[in-house]
């Protein structure tokens, strides 16, 4: 059992190296992936920053950004499905099933590679954060669980657009879920207080899994918050383990499910 996850790893190492040097070799999308976020960020803070409600006292910025921290790693789901259907649509995939490798190592492989592209991501954003004015203040050690939070719902993200990616092998429905990204971002308290919502809307709001990791993030940066008096707005840490933890125990297997069954397409 020892030597099949040694196998399983090494082969997963070497899938996502090739992921990693394709995107050395074409570098646009990944430039522009890791540009885009910082756009965002600041047409937010400095073309709307004026014109958008905060917690009373508090620096817009250091409101903003765990919000876009918690975004950037959700607008990463679309991504993932644009590669997995990619190399499946190229028949990457079925190469790869063809070669005496662990038959794990695609998809372990592929989740390598997306989650360093990802903290990447994060560390250039976080950068940008400090270059804006944003802080964060209650020290490194809750900064480093913040960061660690957030990664942990890039991961369960991950492996839903990995899912999403075997099941309908069509690079034109990620069209449908890049559309799908905005709202779901927006209906959370990334940018707006759920309770300056219609009452279910706000209900809705508050149980986004993106909202628990905002919410959690902004508490061990110690950021400026909305709160909330929902069980669920209370308790922002523990849903922030919650929700991705019972994404992955979705995801995860339904993964492996629809990887095995290409074999009957």
């Amino acid at each position: 059992m020892i030597t099949d996850a040694r196998w399983a790893l090494a082969d997963g190492w070497t899938v996502a190296r090739r992921d990693l040097l394709h995107w050395v070799v074409q570098p646009a999308s990944a430039i522009f992936g890791l540009i885009f976020p910082v756009m965002i960020t600041l047409v937010f803070g400095y073309l709307f920053g004026g014109a958008v409600a905060v917690p009373e006292g508090a620096n817009y910025f250091d409101f903003l950004m765990p919000g876009m921290y918690g975004m950037t790693m959700l607008f990463g789901l679309s991504a993932t499905m644009v590669a997995v259907t990619t190399d499946a649509s190229k028949g990457v995939t079925d190469r790869f099933r063809s070669m005496p490798m662990s038959p794990s190592a695609v998809l372990l492989g592929r989740s390598i590679a997306d989650l360093l592209h990802s903290a990447l991501l994060l560390v250039l954003m976080l950068g940008t954060g400090l270059a804006v004015g944003w802080r964060p203040v209650n020290g490194p050690g809750q900064a480093m669980a913040a960061v660690g939070l957030l990664l942990l719902l890039r991961l369960a993200l991950l492996w839903a657009g990995i899912y999403l990616g075997l099941l309908v092998r069509d690079p034109g429905a990620v069209v449908a879920v890049q559309t799908l990204e905005f709202p779901i971002g927006f209906l959370s308290n990334a940018f707006v207080a759920p309770g300056s919502m219609p009452g279910w809307l706000g209900a809705i709001a508050e149980w986004n899994p993106l909202s628990s990791t905002v919410a959690a993030t902004r508490e061990l940066f110690g950021n400026p918050s909305w709160g909330g008096e929902s069980w669920v707005a209370q308790h922002p840490v523990l849903m922030a383990l919650v929700w991705p933890l019972a994404l992955l125990a979705i995801f995860f297997p339904l993964s492996v499910r629809a990887y095995r069954q290409l074999e009957r397409r």
